[in-house]
This record gives C-alpha cells, sequence and structure tokens, in this order.
C-alpha cells in the first residue's frame, strides 16, 4: 500500500484494509451472509401460532398468534415466491437492525422468499379468520 512505502506506521496500512472490508461487505458480502442466514430460516403455520426459526449464529425465535393477527402483507414474485410481512415495514429512517442490508435481520417477522406463498398467505389468511 502507499502508506507503508511512504513510511507511514503499520498502523493505517490495517486503516485501510478496514475500509476495504467494508465496502466488499456493502458491495457483495450483505448478500452472501442473507443467503447463508436464510438457507437455515424454517417457518412453520399451525392452527394457533405462526412460527419462524433463525438458526445460530444469529438465533432467534419468533411466534406470533393468529388471533389477534397483525397486518399481513404479500410481496408476490415471478414463479409463485413470494415474501409474506407480519406486521409494518420498518422505516428505513428508524431501523437500527442490519434488515436494510440483510432482510433476513428484519425485525419484522416475515417468511421470506418462500415457494408458493400466494397459497401459504392464503391459508393464514383463513386460519386467522377460523381461530
Amino acid at each position: 500500500m502507499t502508506a507503508t512505502r511512504d513510511g507511514a506506521p503499520g498502523f493505517f496500512e490495517l486503516w485501510g484494509l478496514m475500509f476495504v472490508c467494508v465496502g466488499l461487505y456493502f458491495v457483495a458480502g450483505r448478500f452472501l451472509v442473507d443467503a447463508w442466514v436464510r438457507r437455515g430460516m424454517q417457518y412453520a403455520v399451525t392452527d394457533r401460532r405462526i412460527l419462524i426459526a433463525r438458526p445460530a449464529p444469529f438465533a432467534k425465535f419468533t411466534a406470533i398468534g393468529l388471533a389477534p393477527l397483525p397486518e399481513i402483507d404479500l410481496a408476490d414474485r415471478a414463479g409463485g415466491r413470494g415474501t409474506i410481512r407480519f406486521g409494518q415495514a420498518t422505516s428505513l429512517w428508524n431501523n437500527r437492525s442490519m434488515s436494510v442490508w440483510s432482510p433476513s435481520f428484519d425485525p419484522t417477522p416475515q417468511f421470506i422468499a418462500i415457494d408458493d406463498a400466494r397459497r401459504v398467505f392464503d391459508m393464514v389468511q383463513r386460519s386467522s379468520q377460523t381461530g
């Protein structure tokens, strides 16, 4: 690096390396981390609850009752895949989590990029009305 060749302390090289790593995360790493976390996520709909389990090292378990079901939103994509969000989306300006960079860390519970999303959405709607 230029700083080292010009006689600057090694700290400056580490400082520059940190910025390179952060830049790489913003450009590509966030997609890899999100895909890695989502690969292990599990979703379930029972007759009483919606269950979402995120694996370690960012483990989190969420259970939402169907009786007072929050606002539910479906974002359909081509091929039947889609995301179902349970609750209001977090504002970009009021978001203190990594969800802006990786959707799997969004504090609003959601089934992310699931197959046959419309069928699951309809099933949740029916379950919430009968429960």
